[in-house]
């Protein structure tokens, strides 16, 4: 059966253990009753203060008899200027660092500190002023003034939130965005006002309202209504204002009405989502990032002056939508790529370029060949996969096996990728599978031998042999004597020119089992080919290189005829039928190029020359 509630961890990555900031590293010397405190004034809110964040305060220092050691009250002999700091970043008193994160906005509290959480802490970051009674207990009284997010590490851009807003998600590039937006300088003199009726819109990222104020508008949610100040470096030219002369700082006050999301699918600017509807739940937790059932409707229009539509499955298809499984290549990949990020309920617009449309994709007749697409989708509903936790072994092994026959159809479609996804999705279930006796057992292990042998065989028609060989050594790690594991091994080896590697494990198809002698002998005989092609290549390549007398520099020819009747035989070479040794296995790969197999057998040829060194001079 299925192991019960292990079934999530296989997709959580491993968290890499994080190195502990200065802050935390100085939080794990407080020791229980160093730091105490007492309120003296309620605030407002039920905001406080975390790492990261500006603190604005007054701080008065005493005795515990009352007399008063510093201030930045003016009142008792300070500036009057309030501390200004960032948790977590500045260099202040560990009692301080523990304890404005518990303050509320406008609070006045007392905090009593032991010597070793104001300047006596070992390797206290600050200096004690001179006379400092830094042995002694100590009464620090604070004023929570104010509070706000810093933007930017060096306090260019600091946000102060008014209203918090909806939701967690933020706008970025290239997200469109819709502000109420106006300005101000330190003396409350307005260099901005709002447009009237309308708010302002620009595009995240393209430079259209000032650096400081994109940073500080990237910080905040739908609906927030913040205060964000940007000093001068930040104030850069943009279609919303002009550089502001004169001023050290702006204070810009922000409403975010709504922003929409649109995202670079290839990060090349060709494929692009546009939300035009929002969905419901949560992006992306509530979206088909898995492998799912999906309902949608879609109207697709050629991207031409006319906008032509070529479908509208409200119309065409007598109203009813489309019905489909993601990974299953059943619907252009662009088009599945943008709808596994979408919500239910959500309406999109997707410019889709032609290699990612219906180049590589049945094409409708009123399509023409490299035509850019536009398809508005809006994903009505999608069922996830049945999740196997509970099931009995019988069921497990039926649903690994609709997984399988799809994996093999995507394969024989030369969908490899998709292939090797859905067998490596069943690899994964199988983690979690615990046969419950041997006949179970040995159904389990031959299946997933199968599977493995399978992603072996995805390997090698997308170019990656070794990563072919390294699956094939996981199934003949349990069983050595596994013919057709050695067979997809020994033709991954003869593909990267391991000819040596290949040879033995053809003949030990020969030994292990003698149904295989014929798929042995004919793998055989096509590595003695394969080898003598590229030692007449290396030959033909070093042709005249030793003829040369010394000082001067022989030409590697190169008999072009040659080079592409070799690889035209490669193309040309056989694979496995999926009817050979295994009815349900899917075939081997397609040869690779000539050049990754030269230089293995060059070597050969040198040491057979009786050259184990050569200098050319």
């Amino acid at each position: 059966m299925a192991a019960e509630g292990d079934t999530a961890q296989e997709f959580v990555p491993k968290k890499k253990n994080k190195e502990p900031t200065e802050a935390e590293k100085r939080r794990k010397k407080i020791v229980p009753g160093s730091l105490m405190k007492a309120e003296i004034r309620p605030g407002g809110g039920d905001a406080r203060p975390s790492d990261g964040d500006q603190v604005i305060y007054h701080c008065t220092v005493r005795t515990l008899a009352g007399v008063v050691v510093e201030s930045t009250r003016s009142e008792y002999g300070g500036k009057g200027t309030a501390i200004r700091q960032v948790l977590g970043k500045s260099k202040m008193l560990l009692g301080l660092l523990e304890g404005l994160p518990t303050m509320l906005k406008g609070e006045v509290a007392m905090f009593k500190m032991k010597p070793q959480m104001h300047y006596s802490e070992v390797d206290c970051p600050v200096s004690p002023p001179s006379s400092f009674p830094k042995d002694d207990e100590l009464h620090f009284e604070i004023e929570m003034i104010d509070f706000s997010k810093v933007v930017s590490d060096d306090l260019g851009v600091i946000k102060k939130v008014i209203d918090e807003g909806q939701g967690w998600e933020s706008p970025r590039e290239p997200y469109e965005v819709k502000a109420w937006i106006s300005a101000k300088t330190g003396d409350d003199k307005v260099i901005l006002s709002p447009k009237q009726g309308e708010p302002y819109f620009f595009t995240f990222g393209k430079s259209e309202v000032p650096k400081g104020l994109e940073m500080g508008i990237g910080t905040m949610t739908r609906e927030e209504k913040a205060v964000i100040y940007v000093t001068n470096q930040y104030l850069t030219e943009s279609p919303l204002m002009s550089v502001v002369e004169g001023f050290e700082e702006v204070q810009f006050e922000v409403e975010l009405i709504h922003f929409t999301q649109v995202r670079d699918m290839l990060g090349d600017g060709r494929l692009i989502k546009r939300r035009l509807r929002d969905g419901k739940g949560e992006f992306p937790m509530d979206c088909p990032l898995q492998d799912s059932l999906l309902h949608v409707h879609y109207k697709g229009m050629l991207l031409n002056e006319e906008k032509t539509v070529f479908i509208d499955t409200r119309i065409d298809n007598d109203g009813q939508p489309l019905e489909f499984s993601s990974g299953e290549g059943r619907v252009p990949e662009g088009f599945e790529m943008c709808v596994r990020l979408m919500l239910p309920g959500e309406v999109a617009l997707v410019t889709c370029p032609p290699d990612y449309a219906y180049d590589k994709f049945t094409r409708p007749t009123n399509v023409p060949e490299g035509a850019h697409i536009e398809w508005e989708i809006e994903l009505l509903g999608f069922e996830m996969p049945k999740d196997w936790t509970g099931l009995d072994f019988q069921s497990i092994m039926d649903e690994a096996e609709k997984i399988r026959t799809t994996g093999n159809r995507l394969f024989k479609e030369g969908k490899f990728e998709l292939a090797k996804a859905k067998y490596e999705k069943v690899l994964r279930e199988f983690n979690h599978v615990n046969p419950q006796d041997d006949e179970e057992g040995k159904v389990f292990l031959n299946t997933r031998n199968l599977l493995n042998l399978n992603v072996a065989a995805c390997y090698l028609k997308l170019g990656e042999c070794r990563k072919s060989i390294e699956t094939c050594n996981k199934v003949l790690e349990a069983n050595p004597a596994h013919a057709k594991a050695l067979y997809r091994r020994g033709m991954a080896y003869m593909e990267v020119g391991d000819f040596e590697e290949a040879r033995s494990d053809f003949e030990m198809m020969l030994k292990v089992d003698k149904s295989s002698e014929l798929d042995a002998t004919a793998a055989l005989k096509k590595l003695k080919q394969k080898q003598q092609d590229v030692e007449k290549k290396a030959r033909r390549q070093f042709k005249g290189l030793f003829d040369k007398k010394p000082g001067e520099i022989a030409d590697a020819g190169t008999d072009e005829r040659e080079v592409q009747s070799t690889t035209e035989n490669q193309k040309n070479g056989d694979v496995e039928d999926s009817n050979g040794t295994d009815t349900d296995d899917v075939a081997d790969a397609p040869r690779e190029g000539l050049f990754s197999l030269l230089w293995p057998t060059g070597r050969r040829l040198f040491s057979a020359l009786g050259l184990q060194r050569c200098t050319i001079l």
